[in-house]
């Protein structure tokens, strides 16, 4: 008898490990699945936010909207004021602007501030703050970039140079739904961008 009931409980024991041995394959099966659902769909990455934060680097977004600081081999990003624009306080460029228009210079200061035929821009605040994209929509930001309009707003200024020439605009609606998602994780920094100070268009030529 203690050899049956020993048999039955051994049996009992093997099965209860078997299927908690199946509901941990499949339970891993399923994490596994998802997440490789997630690489395919960001990229190869294993979040949207992390798919973001490489395209941020690839596009060079620190290289305009990130200032400037000198270090041992020269100027380099200023990482404390990470992607937040132009410093305000910053004075503007000691140039002739309609001299630079003229010529067709441009004119930078920080990396942050451009000054060409068009007049001066400064690069925006991409931080999470209200000074920056803190309050906008994900289509605002694709309209931004694929229309290029000032801050995505109908009835808006064009963007200017340089970042109405960067490849970002060119992206996908994935790649900046990334990159948005990435930018809304970007520590605030309270920065406001100076207004852009743009030329006049020049006259048209006179007719013959």
């Amino acid at each position: 008898m203690k050899r049956i009931v020993f048999i039955s409980t051994a049996f009992l024991i093997s099965l209860l490990v078997t299927r908690c041995n199946s509901k941990d394959e499949k339970a891993d099966a399923g994490i596994a699945t998802t997440a490789t659902t997630a690489a395919a769909t960001y990229g190869g990455f294993e979040s949207q936010v992390k798919w973001g934060e490489r395209l941020v680097f690839l596009a060079g977004c620190n290289d305009c909207h990130t200032p400037k600081k000198m270090g041992p081999h020269g100027p380099e990003n200023d990482m404390s004021l990470m992607l937040s624009g132009h410093p305000t306080q910053m004075p503007p460029a000691a140039i002739d602007s309609k001299e630079a228009a003229k010529r067709g210079l441009i004119v930078t200061q920080t990396f942050t501030s451009w000054t060409g035929p068009w007049g001066t821009t400064y690069a925006a605040n991409l931080t999470s703050d209200s000074t920056g994209i803190g309050t906008w929509k994900e289509e605002q930001f694709l309209k931004c970039l694929h229309e290029k309009k000032w801050m995505g707003l109908e009835g808006t200024r064009p963007l200017m140079p340089p970042m109405s020439m960067m490849p970002a605009t060119e992206m996908s609606d994935d790649e900046l739904k990334a990159i948005f998602a990435y930018l809304k994780t970007v520590p605030p920094i309270k920065n406001v961008i100076p207004v852009a100070a743009l030329l006049p268009p020049p006259p048209p030529p006179p007719a013959k």
